[in-house]
């Protein structure tokens, strides 16, 4: 008998779209997952896709994943640069990760056009500017 994977909810986890100059003076977007949890979690497995309609045209980026073994408590890490060009698509974080043997499951998708300097706010955990999904 087949049995059904308990995925828990997802509390204390939150993706977000940030940006900082870089070297140039050029402001350099990323893609930050933060634990706010006080425990680690482990296992984390993040899938990134973009997708929707461009000028009438339908765009899909390529699927990308990334694992990192351990995120410390209250902390984040740094899931991969963003292009400014794909804020008109839907962008989607996919995340897994485990607590204990507890597996926990999460989709964060920024809609069109929600990463934009009007919806900027001071990510403390982070000391930059972005937008913020939990």
């Amino acid at each position: 008998m087949k049995k059904d994977i308990d995925f828990g909810t997802v509390e204390g986890i939150s993706v977000a779209v940030a940006t900082t100059p870089n070297e140039s003076g050029v402001d350099a977007w990323n893609v930050y997952l933060i634990n706010n949890n006080p425990f680690p979690i482990e296992n984390v497995l993040v899938s990134s896709k973009g997708y929707g309609i461009l000028d009438g045209e339908e765009v899909k980026t390529s699927m990308l994943r990334h694992m990192f073994e351990l995120i410390e408590a209250k902390s984040y890490v740094q899931i991969e640069p963003i292009d400014p060009a794909i804020f008109h698509i839907n962008n989607e974080y996919w995340v897994s990760y485990y607590i204990d043997r507890q597996i926990y499951d999460k989709k964060f998708i920024f809609v069109p056009d929600s990463i934009t300097q009007d919806n900027l706010i001071e990510i403390g955990m982070l000391n930059m500017q972005g937008v913020l999904h939990s």
